[in-house]
């Protein structure tokens, strides 16, 4: 290997000079000690050849457009500290702990927070440590299943954190929920949006996120079309095993939508001034999506509530069903059991003991009783 690998250089054609990234040897400005499990201490392995990365991308905006090159990160944001009007976007997926501590020394991120974007198990949330704003999404993402079993994953979660700096904008995502490379390239063909900085981008990433609730919110109702189909068809079974599967889909899913609205409350608020005023409206209209989304979850837990309760009802109906069936046949056999029962006793002096037609009679009248009891019972509806 070359002891440099020389970036490429780019010319910035709104401040009339060159942006390169510095020539480097990956050099990781890691703490010093990170602890083990046993809690001994070690060194932490700087990112290189033969170990993975969670850095997807690294881009330098200036003046709402992207600068050519491949960035690091560290050089990147010196970068855009000395120009006006510029910001990086650094993407991370499923970052080990030492890569992120390093990155949280350079761009000087609060350590609670790192720990969060690295254990990826919390709840939707906004928080601020400094000039840096901590924002939390749970993603979503329905998953195809030809059929609903007591099994099927329907609904697939992930997370998404956002670092929002002054001049930097870190995304941490976690699982395959929501991808991000669509909101990057979507969002460069957007100058006039970029232009408003950092808060642009969390805007594009929360409207991508809070969409994909609206799919996943869309398609979870086919499912639901489906159960309660099923529930009031008599021909099927109806298993009482796949509505709580779905009940269980459905809480997850509840779990990412549901915290959400009130970080987007405090990013929309008039007093919020951390966020420009012009990218408030966009995340008003996220807000109103949420609404909506949030609206639908409810309802489906209505819905599937009520879809229990009445299959609950219909298996204590057709247990009645059942128990009247049996008491039907068993007031059939007590007719052959009562006469058997008599003629068994062990007297000497009884009637018709000496009739020559007395057993054949005693048959004929007991099939005529079970037939009449039977005929009463099938009127009835009891069989």
């Amino acid at each position: 290997m070359t002891d440099r690998v020389q970036g490429e250089r780019s010319t910035n054609q709104h401040a009339g000079r060159v942006l390169s990234p510095r020539a480097w040897t990956a050099p990781v400005r890691a703490m010093s000690r990170i602890l083990n499990a046993d809690g001994s201490p070690r060194i932490p392995a700087p990112a290189g050849p033969g170990r993975s990365s969670g850095v997807v991308d690294c881009g330098l905006y200036v003046d709402g457009e992207r600068q050519p090159g491949q960035w690091n990160y560290a050089d990147a944001l010196e970068a855009a500290r000395g120009e006006r009007n510029a910001f990086v976007w650094l993407g991370l997926h499923e970052p080990e702990l030492a890569e992120m501590t390093a990155i949280a020394e350079t761009y000087g991120l609060h350590e609670l927070a790192v720990e969060d974007a690295v254990k990826a198990q919390q709840r939707p949330k906004l928080e601020r440590f400094g000039d840096v704003t901590f924002l939390v999404l749970r993603t979503a993402r329905y998953c195809e299943h030809a059929e609903l079993t007591e099994n099927s994953e329907v609904v697939e979660t992930g997370q998404v954190m956002l670092f929002i700096g002054p001049n930097f904008l870190i995304s941490v995502r976690h699982g395959d929920a929501c991808r991000l490379a669509p909101v990057r390239a979507d969002l460069e063909a957007k100058r006039d949006l970029l232009l408003h900085g950092p808060w642009a981008v969390a805007y594009a990433v929360t409207d991508r996120v809070v969409d994909l609730y609206l799919e996943v919110a869309d398609q979870l109702e086919d499912d639901l079309d489906v159960l309660e189909a099923d529930v009031f068809d008599r021909q099927s079974s109806g298993r009482i095993q796949r509505i709580y599967q779905m009940k269980r889909e459905l809480v997850e899913f509840k779990r990412a939508v549901m915290p959400l609205q009130r970080p987007l409350l405090t990013l929309t608020a008039q007093v919020n001034r951390e966020v420009p005023q012009e990218v408030r409206r966009y995340f008003r209209d996220v807000q109103d999506h949420l609404s909506r989304t949030v609206e639908q979850v409810n309802s489906y837990d209505d819905l599937l509530n009520s879809i229990l309760q009445a299959r609950l009802a219909q298996v204590t109906v057709d247990q009645n069903n059942d128990m009247r069936k049996i008491a039907a046949w068993a007031a059939i056999a007590a007719v052959w059991t009562a006469f058997a029962g008599v003629y068994g006793m062990n007297f000497e002096n009884m009637p018709e003991l000496k009739w020559t037609y007395g057993y054949p009679g005693v048959l004929a009248l007991m099939l005529g009783i079970s037939l009449a009891l039977y005929r009463w019972f099938r009127r009835n509806g009891w069989l």
